[in-house]
């Protein structure tokens, strides 16, 4: 039952991510078709690399929404863990996506640093209003979920957000003073901004694809809880990871004389609970009993 019930939550949890990934993507489309049309009327840099952006960004949100998906099936005999991992797969391919038009946005920028065209100030204002609101209701439904592929799309659409904002005072601006070159410059300053957050994102996602050990865990006040209880002498082989960054495994040895191995289980599950762990494996050892190869 507590299996059943952990796996139930964490498929709501990815079935939410899903909804709202879809939400994201159905706004990011839509407006990608606006910037793109207001881009080549208002000759702005700026718009038309964040169009080009948002369309290589509407198919990894595609993408993402699919892997969102499959991360809500049940173990089976091909993945026993479940499909929980298949939204890293989502995480890594938008940071890809994102670090590609970053990198495109910044060549194009600073080419224009040398000789900055002239854009349609009074134009821009108006597609940032719209840009920070379509965008802005979108990171705001994705603020609600914590798995790392969510914190990817986040990051899109803050950065967009950001960047529109950007885009807005940069308008403003240049409607009283001509100076276009801001427009390359801010292009600039957001997608240095992107690729930062990219590689943030990024390592996180191999931490957890490298089994490393959640940030959140302290293992040595939780190994030094578990040996503090009743009955138990010692552990050992004690393992700890994340399945994606919410759904936590730990594994262990646990040397005790006592045979009153229920209320033992329920003592250690009972302290894991408090560190997010939610499936644990315990092995029972009597003092003296040998330890497999495989032991730590």
């Amino acid at each position: 039952m507590p299996h059943d019930y952990h796996h139930e939550h964490h498929a709501d949890a990815h079935a939410t991510a899903s909804k709202n990934i879809s939400v994201a993507f159905i706004l990011n489309f839509a407006f990608m078709l606006i910037e793109l049309v207001g881009g080549i009327l208002t000759n702005s840099i700026a718009i038309l690399s964040d169009a080009l952006h948002d369309f290589g960004d509407c198919i990894s949100l595609a993408i993402d929404w699919g892997l969102e998906k499959k991360a809500t099936h049940k173990p089976d005999k091909k993945y026993s863990y479940g499909y929980k991992r298949f939204s890293l797969l989502g995480s890594v391919f938008l940071c890809g996506v994102l670090t590609v038009s970053s990198i495109f946005v910044l060549i194009e920028a600073i080419k224009r640093l040398g000789s900055p065209h002239e854009v349609d100030a009074k134009g821009m204002l108006w597609l940032a209003v719209a840009g920070v609101v379509v965008n802005g209701i979108a990171a705001f439904r994705m603020t609600r979920g914590h798995s790392l592929n969510q914190r990817a799309v986040f990051l899109h659409l803050m950065e967009d957000v950001l960047g529109w904002i950007g885009v807005l005072a940069v308008s403003i601006v240049m409607m009283f003073v001509e100076l276009p070159i801001l427009d390359s410059i801010l292009s600039i300053l957001i997608s240095c901004w992107v690729l930062y957050n990219v590689y943030k994102n990024i390592r996180a996602t191999f931490k957890i694809l490298l089994q490393a050990i959640p940030d959140s865990i302290n293992i040595d006040a939780l190994k030094a809880e578990i040996e503090a209880l009743d009955g138990i002498e010692s552990i050992h082989d004690l393992h700890v990871w994340t399945q994606d960054g919410e759904s936590h495994v730990m594994t262990l040895h646990t040397v005790t004389p006592s045979v009153d191995y229920p209320a033992i289980k329920k003592a250690i599950i009972d302290i894991a609970k408090t560190y997010r762990i939610d499936h644990t494996t315990i092995e029972y050892e009597h003092p003296g009993d040998p330890c497999d190869d495989s032991c730590d």
